[in-house]
């Protein structure tokens, strides 16, 4: 069992002062915040075997099990590659979990969300994977790096209280790159919040490129209970999110620009709204989703289905066609099966390192 001190654990290959993205916690915890400066922000990883989480699916949204390399077509830029690596087994996972502790989930959201991960920790995850936590309300806390220990863990969730802003976009930021760090080849990162960022500098659109630079899938719950203010805008043939206005404690907009004014969109009233489309941003790249709850009580339900998911995926592997270019590069993964439904990542920043 490997455990480590509060202190976050740097990446090999991290730029200077890269951020990262995972767990918001109880505000009252001892926890050490994480490195801010912001110079370095791009994620550095030169590509040489390109890996591939996949979900397949079926119509009821059953995951579909016993597919073999053979079933999977995988494309880059468009182009059949030949899959080297594959892999159909639970295989342990390096997780990270990011709380939202602000004012906004007082009450019975903070207690769900303690109950919720104290099950996700204790029942549906592996004694092998290994596990960091961060809370967040107007700054982002590392409240327990890298470790195994379940009953470390526990304690930290014992202790969240809600208060103050929202700093999401700022623990996405701190926490990506430390889940990136993780000793499994798998890494993925859960965030729970109510999606109300009141208190960050970094933007959605940086945050989206960090994402991509590394092979972590971020998962996001978004608590969107039911009378929030919400205004839904349509932006030629894309679904419809919903988006909070105005952002709670805010009299202007935190980044230039927000919120969108292409497309159309009505008005509806309320007071904590989730901020979907932001969370849906930074998931669907990496091959994840947005799980969008209605009430506190349906936590539960949604971090055990992120958790069976994480169990349940297929590895993919293929040599990279190309030389490290710093470009982005797409991936379309399908199965023979057409009536299937497959998710994975979209593709990857070839980084020249």
């Amino acid at each position: 069992m490997r455990t480590t001190s509060h202190a976050p654990r740097p990446a090999a290959t991290l730029a200077a002062g890269v951020s990262a993205l995972f767990l918001a916690l109880g505000a009252g915890v001892a926890g050490q915040q994480a490195p801010r400066d912001r110079e370095g922000f791009r994620f550095k990883s030169a590509v040489e075997l390109v890996n591939v989480t996949v979900t397949v699916t079926d119509a009821s949204g059953r995951f579909v099990p016993g597919l073999r390399p053979e079933d999977f077509r995988v494309y880059d830029d468009g182009d059949l590659q030949e899959v080297s690596h594959f892999d159909a087994e639970r295989v342990p996972v390096s997780l990270g979990i990011a709380v939202d502790t602000s004012g906004s989930m007082a009450g019975d959201k903070a207690r769900s969300a303690r109950d919720a991960l104290a099950r996700f920790l204790f029942d549906l995850l592996d004694a092998n994977d290994e596990v960091f936590v961060y809370r967040f309300s107007d700054q982002p806390y590392l409240v327990e790096g890298w470790t195994s220990d379940r009953q470390r863990l526990a304690r930290a969730l014992d202790q969240l209280r809600p208060r103050g802003g929202t700093a999401l976009y700022d623990t996405v930021a701190e926490a990506i790159p430390l889940a990136q760090s993780g000793e499994h080849r798998k890494k993925a990162l859960v965030v729970i919040s109510d999606g109300n960022d009141t208190a960050s500098s970094s933007r959605p659109d940086e945050l989206k490129q960090l994402v991509r630079e590394t092979e972590v899938i971020v998962y996001a719950v978004g608590i969107d209970q039911e009378g929030d203010r919400v205004r839904t805008i349509t932006r030629g043939p894309r679904m419809p999110f919903p988006l909070p206005l105005p952002l709670p404690g805010r009299r202007t907009p935190p980044w230039p620009g927000y919120p969108p004014t292409q497309g159309g969109g009505t008005w509806s009233r309320g007071s904590d709204a989730a901020n979907i489309a932001a969370l849906r941003e930074l998931t669907d790249d990496s091959g994840g989703r947005t799980e969008v709850v209605r009430s506190a009580s349906d936590l539960d339900p949604a971090t055990a289905s992120i958790a069976d998911e994480l169990s349940r995926q297929y590895y993919l592997g293929y040599p990279a066609p190309r030389n490290p270019d710093g470009r982005w590069h797409t991936i379309r993964v399908e199965v023979r099966n057409r009536a299937y439904h497959v998710r994975a990542r979209r593709g990857y920043v070839a980084s020249r390192g």
